[in-house]
């Protein structure tokens, strides 16, 4: 038993904390109700309420199974108060007051004062509770009676009644046989008892007795039905109606006349209700869950609408704040994407041998015409030019977007002009006239003519081209232009030497600078999101516990546990696409990769970076504006790469074209291609390009394969569809 109680006490804390959390008015229904169950719950004695109409004689029943006078007898509603009736050996009242103060009195006349309407049929306000304590061998046994106020008189008294009726093991529902029930007496059963799990109901018939004889037994059959239909909950075989005549019982104790309280109906009554207590008494928890029950679905159903309310809210707001967070980590990692293509194009490029294949021979030419700056500005730093600002494009694309570090202009300088010192020449190097030549600023600086100028020009291509410049050094000497020609291929690999260790360097470092760019901070959550997060956890916390201790207590529910709430996952934190998606190296080539290693860690030569220059005012971009740009790019990207894949030969565009074109004349079979293109895209011949593009960007959305993936049958349909479409747009944007 008093492990039994501990977890009732448990129980009742649980629902004490989750009324807190509803903040409910103090004098609401439910918090009132709350407040009573829960005193209820840890309270050891078992209590019978006499409930039931002004002036139905609850106080004189109560009277009669005292035997004495205790309680106020009037013909008016006097019961101004719930009055509790409890064991004690000598006869006391204990008033409580509101403001805490406890008032003593032998007997019971204090109660004309304190437990009594006044004039105006008003209860006391400063009246807290009113308790007598007597001598009586049925109290003493643990059971205490619950005297309440006439209902249907006052609302404020119906409101105390209501409350009171939850603290009952009990209750004795006393009626008036001069009359059938009234409207609000059903009511009252229904809302007050049954929806409230009090079903412990006895009902007690009074003033019978006055009725003629004829009457009687047709009153009590009515009653009896409507205590049968109420579907009390009693130990088997007791009934749940009795008769009583109040009035003639009291006298009969007062007088000893042990056969008219046999008449009256009180003995009978007596013996059945203590049996009952008898069965009831050791286990109060069958009596008492049921109305906790009850209760406790109103709490849980308060806190669920409270609940869903604030989970609404927060996921309103992660839904909008997870769209514009993978808005943005898709925006990096197409960024980062073409950053890491274009960076690696241009290593490629910087790689030694990739510059000595394509640049060594003009090079050298231009060197050994006296044209190498030209050669250098219109070529090379064109080239140059070209790659560096196709990776800084995306850097640009990032700051737009994510407004974090501005990104540098990427410089790479080129070394100093190649020096090339004219060898000695001797009397019998070859036969050819030279027109003349000096040295000028240790370089070649002769007026090139004539045929010694063009055996040295061509003796660069030939031994670039035969690469024999190793095979014979004696051929090499014999004749003076190659000489000079193999010293400007020398001195045109060094060059690029150079240029090509100095560029990987600066490329490097600028990719590391790079990663602060292409990155956005995950924006923090504003404070009333995050003290909603905590409110919602404390609510689903109390809930959870709530339901913890009904079940400890085997009340069942029909509700489910809530699951912890994660963290937000966009709090304090960085995104950056990972590292790995950029090849720091090339990998078509290891000895790049390694040539590369080696030149980063022998040069001395460090980054060069134009300041950029004062970043200006944009404002951030709406969600649906980034939405809609990231698209652009996204369906741009969809289109150059579905435009390589067709062009990709033995690809089944590139079939259907050959088929189509082979038995027609060129110029026919192009001016067929460009009708049927722009009946693919649905347009009138000669629109323009933007018409054309417009048309193709809509076809994709609406053909492309990744929309049918489930769908087999759509989806080779829609497979076939893209490559017409593919090879109209082709056709119209190269014409």
């Amino acid at each position: 038993m008093e492990q039994q109680y501990e977890g009732y006490k448990d129980l009742a804390d649980s629902l004490k904390s989750a009324s807190a959390l509803l903040n409910l008015e103090g004098k609401s229904q439910l918090h009132q109700d709350i407040i009573t169950i829960c005193n209820h719950l840890v309270n050891p004695s078992f209590r019978i309420a006499v409930f039931g109409p002004f002036n139905h004689g609850k106080s004189t029943l109560l009277n009669a199974m005292l035997g004495n006078r205790t309680l106020p007898i009037d013909l008016i509603p006097t019961t101004g108060a719930a009055i509790t009736v409890k064991y004690g050996s000598d006869l006391q009242t204990r008033i409580m007051l509101v403001d805490g103060t406890e008032i003593y009195r032998s007997g019971t006349e204090i109660l004309q004062e304190f437990a009594i309407l006044d004039g105006n049929r008003q209860m006391r306000k400063d009246v807290a509770s009113v308790e007598i304590f007597c001598l009586h061998p049925f109290l003493e046994t643990g059971v205490e009676f619950l005297d309440l106020p006439g209902t249907n008189d006052r609302e404020e008294q119906d409101n105390l009644v209501r409350e009171q009726l939850l603290s009952a093991d009990l209750v004795i529902q006393l009626l008036d046989a001069r009359k059938l029930m009234t409207l609000g007496e059903r009511e009252n059963l229904r809302d007050w008892l049954l929806d409230r799990g009090i079903k412990t109901v006895i009902f007690v018939i009074n003033f019978i007795n006055l009725l003629e004889p004829d009457e009687q037994k047709q009153v009590q059959n009515r009653l009896m039905f409507v205590a049968e239909s109420f579907r009390a909950e009693l130990p088997p075989g007791f009934s749940n109606l009795y008769r009583v005549d109040a009035l003639p019982a009291l006298r009969a104790r007062l007088k000893g006349d042990v056969a008219a309280a046999n008449s009256s109906g009180l003995a009978a009554f007596e013996t059945a209700l203590q049996n009952i207590v008898e069965i009831l008494q050791p286990n109060r928890g069958s009596v008492r869950l049921p109305r906790v029950q009850a209760i406790a679905s109103q709490i849980q159903l308060s806190l669920k609408a409270k609940i869903d309310h604030i989970a609404i809210e927060i996921k309103s707001f992660d839904d909008k704040q997870n769209t514009k967070v993978e808005i943005n980590q898709k925006a990096a990692n197409l960024i980062y994407k073409g950053f890491a293509i274009s960076a690696g194009e241009l290593r490629d490029w910087l790689a030694l041998p990739n510059l000595l294949t394509k640049y060594q021979a003009e090079a050298a030419v231009a060197l050994a015409e006296n044209n190498f700056t030209s050669w250098q500005t219109n070529t090379l730093k064109k080239d140059l030019t070209q790659l560096q600002l196709a990776a800084g494009k995306w850097l640009d694309q990032a700051y737009e977007f994510f407004h974090e570090e501005r990104p540098q202009d990427l410089l790479i300088p080129f070394p100093s002009k190649p020096q090339v010192i004219l060898p000695s020449k001797s009397s019998n190097t070859d036969d050819l006239s030279e027109p003349g030549s000096i040295a000028v600023g240790g370089g070649i600086g002769w007026l090139l003519g004539g045929p010694v100028g063009a055996a040295v020009v061509g003796s660069i291509s030939y031994l670039l081209n035969k690469n024999i410049q190793n095979q014979d050094e004696q051929l090499a000497k014999e004749f003076y232009h190659q000489e000079v020609a193999k010293l400007c291929i020398t001195a045109i690999e060094d060059y690029l030497s150079r240029f090509s260790a100095q560029g990987l360097s600066i490329l490097i470092e600028y990719e590391q600078k790079a990663e602060k760019i292409i990155c956005f901070e995950l924006s923090q959550e504003p404070l009333e999101i995050t003290n909603k997060r905590e409110t919602l956890q404390r609510l689903q916390n109390s809930f959870n516990q709530l339901l913890q201790q009904l079940e400890k207590v085997k009340v069942l529910s029909n509700y489910q546990p809530y699951k912890e709430i994660p963290q937000s996952p966009n709090i304090n934190r960085k995104y950056s696409p990972q590292p790995e998606r950029v090849k720091t190296f090339s990998q078509k080539d290891p000895d790049i990769k390694q040539q590369h290693e080696n030149t980063a860690k022998n040069t001395g030569t460090r980054v060069k970076f134009v300041s950029p220059p004062p970043p200006k005012a944009s404002p951030s971009l709406r969600p649906e504006e980034l939405e809609a740009k990231f698209r652009d790019w996204e369906l741009n990207e969809e289109i150059a790469r579905m435009k390589a894949e067709m062009r990709t030969p033995g690809s089944q565009t590139g079939k259907q074209q050959n088929t189509t074109q082979s038995n027609k004349t060129p110029n026919q079979a192009q001016t067929d291609k460009i009708t049927r293109a722009y009946d693919i895209l649905g347009l009138q011949a000669n629109a323009s390009q933007t018409e054309v593009k417009q048309a193709y960007r809509t076809l994709v959305k609406k053909w492309h394969p990744d929309l049918f993936v489930n769908q087999p049958q759509l989806l080779k349909q829609a497979q076939e569809k893209m490559h017409l479409v593919n090879e109209a747009y082709t056709i119209l944007s190269e014409k």
